[in-house]
């Protein structure tokens, strides 16, 4: 597993590299995803409106629409079926890029579960989708998947023999109700699936969104969708162009049987339901709450990527006062609840920290032993407050004092300015690269406190030539060691003019 989410970071940062870290389209896979299916969504409206619900006129209706190349009608016509294909194909893909990255363990275990859970859903509404136009492409799918439910020993008579029998008006309503409602109920699935996590990205940035809007309209015209036919059932259709990403169950079901196709699908969807259980789910010890310091302030509960925080009366009882609260089944351990805390400065303490919220197994007073420990031993290094999760700092940064933490998020500002204070040469914080942070949001919350954009705020009296800030992933290790290069003369010429 370790190699495949290696592999996938290597993939992540070329694409980086072509589309910088901020739009990179595979970091944003779920987004786009939601952003395809608006674009059905909004083109399949307007398909809507000029649809006959009927057996002799859906066929009539559609093709008229969009008979003519390169007009209005072709061009809805091409964004929904195009837009429909990108949903699954996104969909599968950043399933399968949270599974290389090991994402659907302990915390992710919702998520992940109510993700996979809403595949099915996804494939039944897009191939439903393909009957309502009723050309020969419905018609093959249509018996296709009657034959394909009548492997299952759950119907009284075969849906086969009665397709074969006659397709009528009352059986079109009922499939535009299910094209219909079964989108709304993907809607709500989203809804849930995101529950769990805070602030979540459920659109793409404004320059993916349009290139995917951009991408589709080329395809729409270039390859304009057509139908195949009005649907005979008196006849089986001899040669189609088949849409091999939504409906390639049937072509599986033609070279086995119906019976070998649903036991594939029926393990391979128990293999990605079981997944998150074969991974033990009890993981680092969660934050805890210390109520004498915590004044209720909520930026720990602003913070936190996956809504793991809550705010509570206060046990003091001083009205209006407020105490957070950790559920340990949501909380990730990553600590920038702990960055976050107000009461984590060095300063506001004679000795050690206590912050009003911290990680048991890695607390800021730790962090901070360890910080003066260092500093007494090697006095004027340069000190590194490395990433878990991000570039080897310490092959990268020979020499220097390194100091690991969960995540660059967990890192309070004031922490720079203590390690200043106490004689480090200059200080290099290095988390994650952009968009890449194992935690959602460690980076982006890092870099904004650095920049003195978000609270707790490195103070304006840090001067800037004695800190630096690197984003780096694994592999990335050069950007680290380039970073410490520039700061080091940046450093000593400020000191230096200090001095004079």
């Amino acid at each position: 597993m370790q190699l495949a989410a290696a592999a996938c970071r290597t993939v992540d940062h070329a694409f980086d590299r072509a589309f910088g870290a901020t739009h990179n389209p595979l970091r944003q896979l779920g987004a786009l995803a939601t952003g395809t299916f608006c674009l059905a969504a909004a083109s399949g409206a307007v398909l809507y409106v000029v649809f006959d619900t009927s057996v002799a006129g859906a066929y009539q209706s559609i093709d008229a629409f969009s008979r003519a190349p390169g007009s209005a009608g072709s061009i809805v016509r091409g964004l929904h079926r195009y837009a429909a294909d990108a949903f699954v194909l996104l969909t599968l893909a950043h399933l399968a890029r949270e599974w290389l990255l090991g994402r659907f363990k302990a915390f992710r275990r919702f998520s992940w579960l109510t993700g996979v859970l809403l595949l099915p859903l996804l494939l039944v509404t897009a191939i439903v989708g393909f009957w309502l136009n009723w050309d020969r492409l419905a018609q093959y799918s249509a018996l296709a998947t009657a034959e394909w439910l009548d492997a299952l020993p759950l119907l009284a008579s075969p849906l086969a023999r009665n397709f074969l029998s006659g397709v009528s008006d009352r059986l079109f309503s009922l499939l535009v109700f299910v094209h219909v409602g079964l989108p709304l109920l993907l809607v709500f699935g989203v809804w849930v699936h995101v529950q769990r996590l805070g602030r979540p990205r459920v659109l793409p940035t404004s320059a993916a969104a349009i290139g995917t809007l951009a991408s589709l309209l080329a395809l729409a015209l270039v390859l304009p969708v057509r139908s195949q036919g009005a649907a005979d059932l008196a006849t089986v259709p001899a040669a189609l162009a088949l849409d091999w990403l939504v409906l390639f169950v049937h072509p599986l079901a033609d070279a086995t049987s119906p019976a070998a196709t649903w036991l594939v699908a029926g393990a391979l969807l128990a293999l990605l339901v079981g997944l998150p259980f074969a991974s033990p789910r009890i993981g680092a010890a969660p934050a805890v709450v210390d109520p004498a310091h915590c004044n209720g302030c909520r930026r720990c509960a602003d913070d936190c990527p996956y809504t793991a925080i809550t705010m509570v009366p206060h046990p003091n009882r001083r009205p209006g006062m407020q105490l957070a609260q950790v559920d340990p089944l949501l909380c990730a351990a990553c600590g920038i609840c702990a960055g976050s805390c107000p009461s984590a400065a060095p300063a506001l303490h004679r000795t050690g920290v206590t912050s009003g919220i911290d990680l048991p197994g890695a607390s800021l007073d730790e962090l901070l032993g360890s910080l003066t420990r260092g500093l007494a031993v090697h006095p004027g290094v340069q000190v590194v407050f490395g990433c878990a999760h991000g570039a080897d700092v310490p092959a990268a940064a020979p020499g220097a004092l390194v100091l690991k933490t969960t995540c660059a998020g967990m890192l309070p500002p004031s922490f720079v300015e203590e390690a200043l204070r106490r004689g480090a040469a200059g200080v290099l914080v290095a988390g994650c690269r952009e968009g890449g942070c194992e935690f959602r949001f460690g980076q982006d919350w890092t870099a904004q406190r650095l920049a003195r954009g978000r609270e707790p705020r490195l103070r304006s009296q840090v001067p800037c030539e004695h800190w630096a800030a690197v984003w780096a992933d694994r592999g990335d290790e050069d950007r680290v060691a380039a970073a410490m290069a520039r700061l080091a003369p940046r450093a000593v010429a400020a000191t230096s003019g200090v001095a004079a």
